[in-house]
């Protein structure tokens, strides 16, 4: 039977933890879809490198841009109406990314490919805390490693098309219908969180004084997160001088590690409580980074980007978690307001590393990253115990 209050609806607790787990997994495997099949889309509108980068900051423009607007709708609507419109446009996006024949019609969807997606994202994130309220144990963490393990499906799918020459014409409609049939399967499961109307901010909604350290929290994680995404392949290449081929393996320990770390997560939590994993996340980003650009050989500096997989693993859906228990905001509020300094880290700091790089290095730009990692212990050791999940 449902439970029915003021605030909350639901049918059980189970089923709302396994509707979120498809959601999460909805996103994973849609956003690398995509990602897996963006070099067969620059060569199909014959982009060179420099272009491609300006077509690919389409989609990081349209996610800051809905970022504030974002926390304006939760304010006024339940995450899960939310979270299903996000996943409808986000698919369907995908969907028309395979017709997409110039680079016009490219840069538009992607555009609004990574609007969708932050709705999506946020509202799913807000879900997910919602869900975590029905438990007395931490499961944040089993989340995120159904969006990371979904990538990796997701991307197993998109070398299996490129491998078989499946055009993304039929390649993005064929993930996007079945993703968009699956949410609407599990939707109803969803748990229902009426918005306080009292709850409601600015449009420009930043964190208070409770969730600043949080919102760090993240931006540091989401710097080293993205710094691996984009910089790892090439770190291998040029500074640990591998061949070309094997430049990936770091970033398959990397995301490897990530992954695992996400699923042990809960459990690590439960026993030695979130604060302490917060705080050897930090170090353990801190001494993955400082080993990978102190000691430059491939064994070493794998050992590094298993140990920074490690630390940022949990970070963010722990702070999430945290963040849901703000006294001046509702948890999908607090959430949007820390996720708009986070994704500044996420999207401001890799560019920054190019430009450190081609003056001093790349070991250098990787060394200086390490301090990322001592800004989480720095901000994790000012947290109070009545903030802790």
């Amino acid at each position: 039977m449902p439970h029915h209050d003021a605030i909350i609806t639901y049918k059980t607790p189970r089923k709302a933890r396994l509707s979120s787990t498809i959601f999460y997994f909805i996103s994973g495997f849609g956003y690398s879809a995509w990602a897996s099949r963006i070099p067969s889309i620059q060569a199909h509108l014959h982009l060179n490198e420099a272009q491609l980068g300006a077509v690919l900051f389409a989609m990081p423009a349209g996610l800051m841009l809905t970022m504030p607007v974002t926390g304006q709708l939760l304010s006024r609507f339940t995450s899960r109406s939310i979270m299903l419109s996000g996943a409808l446009v986000f698919n369907l996006m995908l969907i028309l990314m395979g017709f997409a024949t110039h680079t016009w019609q490219v840069v538009t969807i992607l555009f609004f490919f990574g609007s969708s997606r932050n709705l999506f994202n946020l509202s799913l994130n807000a879900q997910s805390v919602s869900v975590q309220s029905l438990y007395d144990r931490s499961i944040m963490t089993f989340f995120h490693g159904i969006w990371s393990m979904a990538g990796f499906a997701g991307a197993a799918v998109g070398y299996l098309m490129v491998m078989f020459n499946i055009a993304p014409n039929w390649h993005f409609p064929g993930v996007g219908i079945a993703m968009i049939v699956t949410a609407l399967l599990f939707f109803p499961d969803t748990i229902y969180h009426k918005p306080s109307a009292q709850q409601k901010k600015p449009v420009f909604s930043l964190p208070d004084k409770f969730l600043l350290k949080f919102a760090l929290i993240c931006f540091a994680c989401m710097a080293c997160e993205n710094t691996m995404y984009d910089w790892s392949g090439i770190y291998f290449e040029k500074a640990v001088h591998t061949s070309k081929h094997a430049a990936t393996i770091g970033f398959v320990f990397y995301m490897v590690a990530m992954t695992i770390s996400r699923f042990v997560g809960d459990t690590l939590v439960n026993c030695y409580g979130v604060k302490s994993i917060l705080y050897y996340s930090g170090w353990l980003t801190f001494a993955g980074m400082a080993i990978a650009s102190l000691i430059p050989y491939p064994v070493i500096a794998c050992v590094g980007f298993v140990l920074t997989g490690a630390g940022v693993s949990c970070v963010v859906p722990l702070v999430f978690s945290m963040a849901g228990k703000s006294k001046t905001m509702s948890g999908a509020l607090a959430i949007a307001a820390i996720s708009t300094i986070g994704y500044l880290g996420f999207l401001l700091v890799p560019p920054l590393v190019g430009f450190v790089a081609q003056g001093l290095g790349l070991r250098v730009a990787f060394g200086m990253m390490s301090a990322f990692g001592l800004l989480i212990v720095w901000m994790v050791s000012l947290i109070k115990e009545e903030e802790q999940v």
